[in-house]
């Protein structure tokens, strides 16, 4: 199977899809007509020789997907506010959205690296093995990540984003495995996606605790510092993984992506017909399936 590169996430009713600098949001409005917009997004870095280096584009990708998430998610929100709310919200937008991320930055590492790293240290009082408090440090950041999936889950508006989230999956496994892009083909393809951004998140969770095995630090200020210094190069080894998962048939490869692909279980629900529609919008504005799967899969299109 050959990836076909496009990845993407879902929004407020609908779903955005990027393929290269090309990206497009399709969003289904409350009259019940399908809006899409297409734009290009060269990302923060568009030296080609810089974004194309091992483990440093993993941390630029990484940034790149915050952004443009944020900001499609901010555009698919506007068809849901009354005028007023959106004036004031287009004022303010770009302010506003550089805050937001700074701040969701910032609580991600304080609640899912540093706050596990403190919790672990209670079980000083139990035992000095080092080895032993780096593994309860990285169970106590599982858990924390399971809860925080888990709460968010049942949230009704989140629900929807995520029956979205499974739209979006399914259409780019139904170009993958050689099928037609059409309604009835994209709802009976796989909701679970190797490259998907849980399965990047979990990927780090299980890099992390690597890493910090093998980082031993006597001072307790140093070890925060350097759980700081290491996140982008975490980042950066778990997008190299997410990367080849994302085009490899190894069996070993494939065993190592279950857990993520598990996970997605959580993060992803069956859409409807309605919400495969929108999916394929998104996919159509960016990408040309037909000639991908002419290319790959000798498809011939009934006339």
């Amino acid at each position: 199977m050959k990836s076909s590169n496009i990845g993407g996430q879902a929004v407020m009713e609908g779903v955005m899809m990027r393929n290269a600098d090309k990206y497009a949001v399709a969003v289904r409005k409350t009259d019940g007509e399908i809006v899409v917009k297409t734009e290009e997004y060269k990302g923060i870095v568009q030296n080609k020789k810089i974004r194309s280096l091992p483990i440093i584009r993993g941390v630029f990708s990484f940034i790149d997907s915050m952004v443009l998430g944020m900001s499609t998610l901010t555009y698919s929100a506007s068809f849901f506010m009354d005028e007023e709310e959106e004036e004031k919200d287009e004022k303010k937008e770009s302010v506003m959205m550089g805050l937001t991320i700074a701040c969701s930055v910032v609580m991600a590492v304080a609640i899912f690296m540093i706050l596990p790293y403190f919790l672990s240290q209670l079980f000083r009082k139990f035992t000095d093995s080092t080895t032993l408090i780096t593994l309860l440090e990285g169970a106590v950041r599982l858990v924390i990540f399971f809860g925080y999936i888990l709460l968010i889950s049942r949230m009704k508006d989140i629900q929807r984003v995520f029956m979205y989230h499974g739209a979006e999956h399914k259409c780019i496994n139904c170009i993958e495995h050689g099928m037609e892009l059409n309604v009835e083909n994209v709802l009976k393809s796989s909701r679970l996606h190797k490259r998907c951004g849980t399965s990047f998140l979990f990927i780090v969770m299980i890099v992390s605790i690597i890493f910090f095995l093998f980082i031993r630090i006597e001072s307790p200020i140093w070890r925060v510092v350097f759980r700081l210094l290491l996140i982008p190069v975490i980042a950066g080894v778990s997008f190299e993984f997410i990367r080849l998962a994302g085009k490899s048939e190894n069996k070993l490869v494939i065993l190592l992506s279950k857990p993520g692909m598990m996970l997605q279980k959580l993060t992803t629900r069956e859409p409807d017909a309605s919400m495969a529609e929108v999916a394929i919008a998104s996919v159509e504005a960016v990408f040309d399936w037909r000639a991908y799967l002419k290319e790959n899969f000798g498809w011939q299109e009934k006339v």
